[in-house]
């Protein structure tokens, strides 16, 4: 069949936006791995950064372009077993993640954009706001937290003027992230006893034990660095325990990515909160890192790498004639940082080809990481097709296995690596969900591959023979496939070369959608409690859609909440209610659509039997057993409990 020239136009235009990189062959990749972590170049001066700036800045440019272009909704993680309280959902058991909303088993902890709620949630008739954290200056708006039995942290964005130097060396970003630690003891009077402060956007964090780890992007204008003869001075960071001076990261001091040149600095930081004189101790690379993934001993931060240019390449931009595209060779390099005791330190350097979705993609197992990616492209049908791989790097990050070629013309719209298994989902027409052996770390093997309609966005263990796919059910027409509701379904692996959808359910219609396939923190699962809650905003037909067989068509909203059920071996899913926030008068004056209230229900928490929903606007209760409402909490016009400032100085 002929395409169409608008289709071959936007091909021309979409590539000409693309980097005009080579990707370095397979005996540069293992090379650039085994390169020892401690052989990373150097800045050393201002006239160093410049040359590195003005060799790559502009490859930057066009990379930036083409992830925007491709980019796909992080996906999600896994729950600890939920015993007196539920936990947040997190990737690796022991490593926690921080959220906007977290509980101890009595209160609960909740940040929102203009302040932090201190609530007593149990018991559950008898709620009560104990403090409020407001930021009344407007120099600071958390975005998550941590809690622990001593302390309480807040992260967030200081938006103070520029930090480092020059402000108009700044990109329009947030000045700064901040980690505000507070005691707790007083649930109605928490004391801020430390402010931790790094340049730049918040990129992430992990919490293990006593040890906090914070990870930043600061960009950098490359074109104003050119530009002035001034030099403009490092990256800088503050930990008040050592006063409130900033402190200039120098740039004999800094290091870079030479696979991933980018006009950013990655600040890595770490601290031990239980010990009051260990300083935040902070390093700083050239070049912004994409995607974090951390065990109990090590994080690993993957970039997309940026090789040199093909002159050829650049030809065929200057021209934008029709001639052969030469294959999409990106590459993702990961690097390594061993975690002891709230240091860094970073050990270890890999490259692998392709391009990682997100943390799910990388998993580390024993003295090995494995990491899955896609390579090519979807839309394309030649030898530059997208296609789908699995590599395993060992200790020192070297490729030792690898598994290639995975569902030629389609992506990967997620990963669960479980133990010594991997569980892949591709998708363009129908979900294929692949069953990959990993036993012998040279040798994975695609063990066996369900092939059914839709996808799935995150996958959740159930146990050992059995895994959850959350995402949107499809129907396919021609070469394409169009999403409808959102799809939950029980995965029976027991057999590997043969996996099984058990169980599935699909809410609502086209345009329904859950903060859970975007952010695994939203699910609430418990394997001994047959529990299953998430939010969900529900679009459903109208009559004359459904009898029109409009498929392509979106749904009415209908509702936002939680919706809870039964999750089981031997019925599948058991819907046992919906939660919501709005009231009747919300729905009516609603109407087709719905836009981010402050009454979207954001969480649902467990302590005990009690079930908690969680929106910016309330805090509702709810028996798990019966699903009687036991009691709510207002949360629209607090009154001021507690103020905290962000600039308060601390002593």
């Amino acid at each position: 069949m002929k395409k169409p020239v608008t289709w071959f136009l936007a091909c021309v235009l979409l590539y000409a936006a693309m980097p005009a990189f080579v990707a370095p062959s397979g005996n540069s990749i293992q090379q650039a791995a085994a390169a020892g972590a401690d052989e990373l170049p150097v800045i050393g001066t201002y006239e160093h950064l410049k040359q590195l700036l003005k060799t790559n800045w502009e490859h930057f440019s066009f990379a930036e372009a083409q992830k925007s272009a491709a980019a796909a909704p992080p996906a999600a993680g896994r729950a600890d077993r939920i015993a007196a309280y539920s936990a947040t959902n997190v990737q690796v058991q022991g490593v926690d993640e921080a959220d906007v909303v977290k509980t101890d088993g009595t209160y609960l902890y909740q940040a929102t954009p203009d302040d932090v709620r201190i609530i007593r949630a149990s018991p559950a008739n008898a709620m009560k706001l104990m403090s409020r954290l407001t930021y009344q200056d407007g120099q600071f708006r958390p975005l998550e937290l941590y809690v622990d039995e001593k302390r309480l942290i807040v992260i967030g964005h200081s938006n103070a003027p520029a930090l480092s130097g020059n402000s108009r060396l700044a990109a329009h970003v947030p000045a700064a992230v901040q980690a505000l630690v507070y005691d707790i003891k007083d649930k109605q009077n928490p004391k801020l006893t430390r402010r931790l402060e790094l340049d730049g956007e918040y990129l992430s964090s992990r919490k293990i034990g006593s040890s906090l780890y914070l990870i930043a992007n600061k960009r950098i204008n490359p074109h104003l660095i050119l530009e002035q003869n001034e030099e403009a001075p490092g990256p800088v960071y503050r930990d008040s325990a050592r006063g409130d001076d900033y402190q200039t990261i120098p740039y004999q001091e800094i290091r870079y990515f030479p696979e991933a040149i980018q006009p950013a600095y990655l600040l890595a930081a770490g601290i031990n909160l239980d010990d009051p004189r260990h300083p935040l101790s902070v390093h700083a690379y050239l070049g912004a890192g994409e995607n974090i993934y951390a065990s109990p001993s090590n994080l690993y931060v993957a970039v997309t790498a940026q090789p040199a240019p093909a002159e050829g390449v650049k030809a065929f931009k200057r021209a934008l004639l029709p001639q052969p595209l030469p294959p999409d060779n990106t590459s993702t390099a990961v690097y390594r940082f061993a975690l002891k005791n709230g240091t860094l330190s970073l050990d270890g350097k890999g490259m692998v080809p392709g391009r990682i979705l997100n943390q799910f993609s990388m998993d580390e197992h024993g003295t090995y990481l494995r990491i899955a990616t896609t390579s090519g492209d979807v839309w394309r049908t030649d030898e530059g097709i997208s296609k789908n791989n699995l590599y395993v790097l060992d200790e020192r990050l070297n490729i030792t296995g690898k598994l290639e070629g995975i569902a030629p013309g389609e992506r990967i719209y997620s990963v669960r690596f479980m133990g010594e298994r991997a569980y892949m989902v591709t998708f363009k027409k129908v979900d294929p969900l692949f069953v990959i052996d990993l036993k012998q770390p040279n040798a994975p093997t695609v063990l066996g591959a369900l092939k059914i309609p839709g996808y799935s966005d995150y996958l959740h263990p159930y146990d050992e023979h059995h895994i959850i796919g959350f995402g949107k059910d499809a129907i396919a027409d021609k070469e394409w496939a169009y999403y409808q509701g959102m799809k939950v379904a029980l995965f029976d692996v027991t057999d590997v070369n043969n996996p099984k959808e058990a169980f599935k359910t699909v809410i609502g219609d086209r345009g329904t959608d859950s903060d859970l396939l975007s952010n695994h923190k939203a699910l609430l699962f418990s394997l001994e409690k047959h529990l299953l809650a998430f939010p969900v905003t529900v679009r459903e037909l109208t009559d004359a859609q459904k009898t029109a067989g409009d498929f392509r068509g979106y749904g009415q909203f209908v509702f936002q909440g939680a919706y809870v059920y039964r999750l089981d071996l031997q019925h599948g899913f058991t819907l046992r209610g919906r939660i919501t926030h709005l009231s009747a008068a919300d729905y009516k004056q609603a109407g087709v659509d719905w836009y981010e209230s402050e009454k979207n229900v954001q969480r649902i928490l467990l302590i005990g039997d009690t079930l908690y929903t969680v929106s910016r606007a309330a805090v509702e209760a709810h028996d798990l057993s019966t699903m009687q409402k036991l009691g709510s909490l207002s949360l629209f016009q607090l009154p001021q409990i507690s103020v905290t400032s962000a600039r308060s100085v601390l002593r």
